[in-house]
């Protein structure tokens, strides 16, 4: 049975998970520098080591509204093809596996959130997790 490896994270009340694989690291949020021009869901960039990354928050991508940054604050640093990139959270949950027969596809209303981010909906007992299409997420830009 394939099983993924996922690590979880929150936005507000809503869980969502991101396959490991494509996580580079998780680190706090350093100064972001804002972009003229950058599309509104791109925060800014930050120097990691030396490599210039985008950051999008997620919120604006997904139309939630903008909360304050608190200590769980995380920006979770991607690879998605020869991109990296950060994505901010209001919080990173845990890591999990998840097997295949507990995902489904992404309902036909996706939560109110534009589909074509979402993969599919984890189960796992009671919560429900939202596992990201993360191609999508940059715009493919």
């Amino acid at each position: 049975m394939a099983e993924q490896q996922l690590v979880t994270f929150s936005l507000g009340s809503e869980e969502f998970g991101v396959d490991i694989m494509r996580v580079q690291e998780i680190i706090r949020i350093p100064p972001i520098t804002r972009v003229p021009k950058a599309p509104t869901y791109v925060e800014g960039v930050i120097n990691l080591r030396g490599n210039v990354i985008p950051v999008i928050s997620l919120r604006s991508r997904f139309g939630m509204d903008r909360v304050e940054e608190t200590d769980l604050s995380r920006i979770i640093v991607l690879q998605v093809q020869t991109k990296v990139f950060g994505i901010r959270v209001d919080a990173v949950t845990e890591v999990l596996r998840l097997d295949s027969e507990s995902i489904e596809p992404p309902p036909p209303i996706a939560l109110g959130m534009d589909s074509q981010f979402i993969r599919g909906v984890g189960k796992i007992g009671e919560r429900l997790l939202i596992l990201l299409e993360l191609d999508r997420i940059m715009g493919g830009e």
